[in-house]
């Protein structure tokens, strides 16, 4: 059993493919749920002003979950004969449940596709176009493989009292990131004189040290170049991030995990598992006028959690415990953001 969502009222905890919500709580308090001891998370002072939702890692066109290049390792899973594709079981519900959250705004950090074809545009279009004018999106480094353009370009979005800025940092053509120059220059500007907390959101996550002695990072990589944002561009975004105020929080897909690390200066650096397999999910930020939440939700429809459950043993031919890997802690999950 885990307990894989926190919130200021609200405990989830799964047991395969069981499903335990205690809703209604009081913040700051101490539960026990089937044994374990659970605390809500503290609510931040003042009004709930709105509620982000986010995804990335959707992967619109894949037919193969486990699959590295052309490698025979996996082990590589499949749906059976006849079954609708993965992702748009693991999509399809995580769009049901953040449209019954009502949210204010939606935002995808990319890889919405597997290669960026228009049917896999097309696809995500159908998917995601019900959340209209609130939604927002940019690309990840499977949208843009080929060179492709669509949801290319940083952009600035004011909600109720927060901004989010989201950055493209793809490299057409490679599957690593980066941040420009220029794109640096308009964060700073912007978070400059930005009067409410700003949020900047991407699709690739962050190189912090001492993580860099490990190269890639990511246990079933090879090489010598950074899976992420590149240790220069990085570093730049950290020294923006410290230096304006404003600014309290980075958050990035890419990496397929949930992870909560420091920048310099205590801004947090956050990664955001994947929608199409384990442990499938999507990450709310609820924005209060003392600070802000993070609270992760599994997706939970019987038929997504179905699969993501058949998904915990991905990538273990190359050694990786996926499970430990992709859900990590609930601490890196679910936890507050403070202003600065």
């Amino acid at each position: 059993m885990e307990i894989t969502t926190v919130a200021d009222d609200l405990i989830v905890a799964h047991d395969g493919t069981d499903v335990e919500r205690l809703m209604g709580l009081v913040a700051d308090t101490d539960y026990e749920v089937r044994g374990h001891a659970v605390r809500t998370l503290a609510r931040p002072e003042g009004d709930l002003l709105c509620r982000i939702g986010t995804v990335n890692d959707v992967h619109f066109g894949e037919m193969e979950a486990g699959r590295l290049d052309e490698r025979a390792e996996g082990p590589i899973l499949h749906v059976d004969p006849g079954d609708e594709p993965y992702p748009e079981t693991m999509n399809r519900s995580a769009v049901a449940e953040m449209l019954d959250a009502e949210l204010d705004a939606l935002v995808v950090k990319g890889d919405l596709s597997t290669d960026g074809t228009n049917d896999e545009f097309d696809l995500f279009d159908e998917v995601y176009g019900v959340f209209g004018d609130r939604l927002h999106v940019v690309r990840g480094n499977h949208d843009a493989y080929r060179g492709q353009e669509r949801f290319a370009g940083d952009q600035w979005i004011d909600l109720p009292g927060v901004a989010v800025a989201l950055l493209d940092t793809t490299i057409p053509q490679q599957a690593n990131g980066t941040v420009r120059a220029e794109q640096l220059d308009w964060l700073d500007e912007r978070a400059t004189s930005s009067t409410v907390p700003v949020i900047v959101m991407g699709h690739h996550h962050q190189w912090l040290a001492p993580a860099a002695a490990h190269g890639i990072e990511v246990p079933i990589g090879g090489g010598d170049v950074y899976f992420g944002i590149d240790p220069a561009a990085s570093t730049a975004l950290a020294e923006v991030c410290e230096r304006r105020t404003s600014i309290v929080a980075y958050t990035s897909g890419h990496s397929h995990r949930h992870r909560r690390r420091e920048m310099p200066g205590g801004v947090p650096s956050i990664e955001v598992g994947c929608v199409k397999d384990f442990p499938g999910t999507w990450a709310e930020y609820r924005v209060f006028e003392g600070g802000v939440l993070q609270v992760v939700h599994r997706i939970s429809s019987p038929e997504a959690l179905e699969w993501s459950e058949r998904c915990r043993v991905l990538y273990s031919d190359f050694g990786l415990d996926y499970t430990e890997y992709a859900l990590a802690t609930l601490a890196d999950r679910c936890f507050p953001i403070a202003l600065r």
